[in-house]
């Protein structure tokens, strides 16, 4: 059975292993996308290939984060930490058995039906006969990694219960990784037809969807907790966990909810959902390396130490999440805001991705880069209310940010396009959050001293403090940031606006007592 540990030592070091290796995936990440821009563009290939990439990705959020890593964790370290090893895996068993059935319906009805799903997806596209076309043949290739990925959540959520989380956390990197590798071929193939490198980048991703579920069976088969498939049948560990998963589906996916709201909002114009796509992987860098790791790690911490009558302990380890996500995401969110051209231009002005692309992605970035602390925070507050097997009340307040969604994206988007969707998403996240807050401090599971409240209004200031030191150093840098600068250069450039922002981030953290690094540094080395 796994340890309960010291709450803080376990926290920060299985936050940062994960946080590390979701980095890596990330900077693989970026390459992918540098050569996707290159070769998509921002044209209607590419918004074709990305609204069939985000169709089962939305419906991955839902399942492996609305599920497994808030209705299945909790039932599963509840039955580890109460009933034994034995116990956890019949019940791991008995769930991921009606899983596979669930996902084996779904996506033979999804291929079947797949033009009558997009149409309310993407009802922008029906204006052009061949961009509708080529994008349900896309999402027709692509949907199955649904149901990899939904599989992947499942074991991975059995790992995590058991305190492992390095399998789960690596695999990302194999997807993009097998992306990379279809996209340099078509590089060098140097095709004229968009359409035909779409299909081979979308098989592309569907290979990276096997592979990575394979490293996930794999690392799961060497523990002994592999669950057997069985005939599915309903018992009270089942639906209690269907109980617990249908409105976790909404509450746990909400971020991408959103997205998928404002991907039918901007079908309506050219180009737009590409301009959220290229903004959104990069405010993604730091929300899953700060949000989704804290996530991971920190919803079965919580359901242990309660499941345990340890009050005080569940108590530290949100506190400490906090602290953590805010020490990050907030530098992030104002680096982001400062940097938001010269990023968008180095990683990926280049091919059929103009000037123009840039600057419309940029103003995109920036609208999100303000929201990203609230997303994270989703992520740190929604931990509270599933360890406690509370799924229903993150899910009516997902659904009222849902809602203030939608409004905002329609009263904007006539006249910002694109940059109101992002502006309506950040809105909406930080009702979310907020609401959250409130109902945890209401319910006497949420509290921060005066103390830590002064120490996380200093994270502000020190945060916006380093934002302005980049935007100050921008300026001389513009003619190594230029367009018509080397990629070398403005690579190099930018590299350094940001280690003198982390160099002067970090030393003002040290300076004014917020969190002294050599203390940090000791929590990572100890091995509680």
């Amino acid at each position: 059975m796994p340890r309960s540990g010291h709450p803080l030592v376990s926290l920060y070091r299985n936050f940062f292993s994960v946080s590390a290796l979701t980095l890596l995936s990330r900077v693989f990440g970026f390459a992918r996308d540098m050569l996707m821009a290159g070769v998509l563009g921002t044209g209607p290939v590419a918004d074709a290939f990305f609204a069939a990439f985000r169709f089962p990705n939305l419906f991955r959020r839902l399942f492996a984060e609305g599920v497994f890593n808030t209705a299945f964790v909790p039932i599963f370290t509840g039955a580890l930490e109460q009933q034994g090893e034995e116990a956890a895996r019949e019940i791991a068993t008995r769930i991921i058995s009606w899983l596979i059935v669930f996902l084996v319906i779904v996506t033979v009805l999804a291929e079947i039906f797949m033009e009558a799903l997009l149409v309310p997806f993407v009802p922008g596209f029906l204006n052009d006969p061949e961009k509708f076309e080529l994008t349900v043949l896309l999402t027709r290739i692509c949907f199955p990694y649904l149901a990899c990925m939904s599989l992947m959540a499942a074991y991975g959520g059995i790992l995590n219960g058991l305190g492992r989380f390095l399998a789960a956390a690596f695999a990302p990197v194999l997807l993009n990784i097998a992306t990379i590798i279809v996209l340099a071929g078509l590089v060098l193939y140097q095709s004229s037809d968009p359409a035909f490198d779409a299909i081979w980048v979308t098989i592309g991703v569907m290979a990276g969807g096997v592979v990575q579920l394979a490293l996930v069976i794999w690392a799961l088969a060497k523990t002994g907790f592999m669950p057997r498939f069985t005939w599915p049948v309903v018992d009270k560990s089942v639906q209690r966990f269907w109980f617990l998963a249908v409105p976790a589906m909404l509450a746990g996916g909400i971020t991408q909810i959103n997205i998928f709201v404002g991907t039918i909002i901007a079908s309506q114009a050219d180009s737009a959902i590409s301009y959220l796509y290229y903004a959104d992987r990069l405010y993604q860098l730091p929300l899953g390396i700060i949000g989704i790791a804290i996530s991971v790690v920190l919803l079965p911490e919580l359901s242990r130490h309660l499941k345990g009558g340890r009050r005080a302990e569940a108590d530290t380890s949100q506190n400490n999440a906090l602290l953590i996500s805010m020490l990050l995401s907030l530098p992030a969110a104002t680096a982001l805001a400062a940097l938001a051209t010269p990023i968008i231009s180095v990683l990926f002005e280049r091919g059929a991705f103009d000037a123009e692309a840039t600057r419309a992605t940029a103003d995109a970035l920036i609208a999100f880069a303000f929201g990203l602390p609230a997303f994270v925070l989703i992520k740190v507050f929604q931990p509270g209310f599933f360890a406690r097997e509370d799924t229903v009340t993150p899910t009516v307040i997902a659904g009222v940010s849902v809602a203030v969604n939608i409004a905002i994206s329609l009263a904007l988007f006539p006249a910002l396009q694109h940059v109101g969707i992002a502006i309506a998403t950040t809105v909406s996240a930080w009702v979310n959050t907020i609401t959250l807050a409130i109902l945890l401090a209401r319910r006497g599971h949420f509290r921060l001293s005066a103390s830590q409240i002064r120490r996380h209004a200093m994270i502000l200031g020190v945060a916006l403090a380093m934002a302005l030191v980049l935007w100050l150093l921008a300026i001389p840098l513009a003619p190594w940031l230029a367009a018509n600068a080397g990629t070398l250069q403005k690579i190099v450039a930018l590299g350094a606006l940001i280690a003198v922002g982390l160099v002067v981030y970090f030393a003002l953290v040290h300076i004014t007592g917020i969190q002294k690094l050599g203390t940090l540094l000791a929590r990572l080395r100890r091995t509680g």
